[in-house]
């Protein structure tokens, strides 16, 4: 039973220890580190990635401390913090025949562009089409299921069988290991929208075209935008698989280069290309959440420039149909048309 204390008007207030519990337990909540879903400022963000970064290149100088008889982990198979750092300018010399680390980085990227950018233009529209429409769904889910969970290892085979050039194969290879993934995320993110999103369209007179394009399809691309930036660096891991199989002239990459470093050496190399996937990766990703912001400022706060950008390129187009589809064609007068008839007023 909690005690409480009269005031003068006759009424009574908490006691001086339920307000200092009343104070205090935010306070201690807003110190808890593992609090359950308590936000994080960025500060502590930063700082707690740092650590971790730090902590990791720690262990690895202390499992390579020492001469090379005497250490945790010989020489041979993992080299020491400063060994892969004095073969870093080995990294930038080309090969006869070979590119550079930039070269093999931008032929990289090229191949994950392209591959990817092709599955979504194919996994895109299904996948929406698959979430508006049941039975598109259950027509596709087959596909769908067997590309999510056959290995990605299993398909190099196939593609070095069903295609001959190179680096249609590793373009190949991206494509179908993404494919099915965008339209399983595309329909879910469709499937999402609430229904009565629909039925206010319905009744404000759209047609079923009208409620695709205008309220699910919108609705739903932030997520499928999300879900491929996500995706996207899932295929940049997978294009190092196919990368290091030599075949026609499909040649180049960051995964080849390792390959290189594997046979010839330095094996230094391959650490330090290890570590430059990541913050290629890292930067690659930060520009697409930069674009994700601004293009969709409603669920992500910002500016939204480049939504700006986008509505004032959407009301043109609808605009110059508008215009189109007003505009008499062909004119009055022309060849096959005659002339309106102008009658005299009366007298």
């Amino acid at each position: 039973m909690t005690s409480k204390t009269p005031d003068p008007a006759g009424t009574e207030k908490p006691a001086p220890s339920e307000k200092r519990t009343g104070t205090l337990a935010p306070r201690r909540k807003a110190l808890d580190w593992f609090a359950l879903r308590q936000g994080v400022p960025r500060w502590q963000a930063v700082l707690l990635g740092i650590s971790c970064v730090a902590l990791c290149l720690a262990v690895w100088w202390f499992l390579t401390l020492g001469e090379h008889e005497s250490r945790i982990v010989g020489a041979a198979t993992l080299p020491s913090p400063y060994e892969a750092y004095q073969a870093f300018p080995e990294l930038w010399s080309q090969r006869k025949g070979e590119l550079t680390l930039i070269g093999n980085t931008l032929v990289t990227l090229r191949r994950v562009a392209i591959g990817f950018l092709l599955a979504v233009a194919v996994g895109v529209p299904l996948g929406v089409a698959a979430g508006c429409f049941p039975r598109v769904q259950a027509f596709l889910s087959p596909l769908v299921m067997f590309g999510r969970n056959i290995p990605i290892a299993a398909l190099l085979p196939l593609l070095l069988f069903m295609i001959s050039d190179g680096e249609l194969q590793k373009i190949g290879f991206i494509f179908f290991a993404c494919v099915a993934f965008i339209v399983a995320d595309s329909a879910q993110a469709v499937a999402d929208v609430a229904e009565r999103y629909v039925d206010t369209a319905y009744t404000l007179g759209a047609n079923r075209w009208q409620t695709i394009m205008k309220v699910l399809f919108p609705l739903a691309l932030p997520s499928i935008f999300n879900s491929c930036r996500l995706l996207f660096g899932l295929a940049f891991g997978y294009v190092m698989l196919t990368e290091s199989i030599k075949y026609g002239r499909g040649f180049g990459g960051l995964g080849y280069q390792i390959n290189v470093f594997q046979h010839i050496g330095p094996r230094e190399g391959i650490y330090l290309i290890i570590l430059i996937i990541p913050v290629v990766a890292f930067v690659i990703d930060r520009i697409l959440y930069w674009v994700q912001v601004k293009l969709f400022p409603h669920q992500y706060g910002g500016d939204g420039i480049l939504y700006l950008f986008v509505r004032q390129v959407l009301h043109l187009w609808d605009d110059l149909k508008r215009t189109i589809r007003h505009t008499d064609w062909p004119p009055a007068g022309s060849a096959g048309q005659p002339l309106p008839r102008v009658e005299e007023p009366k007298a």
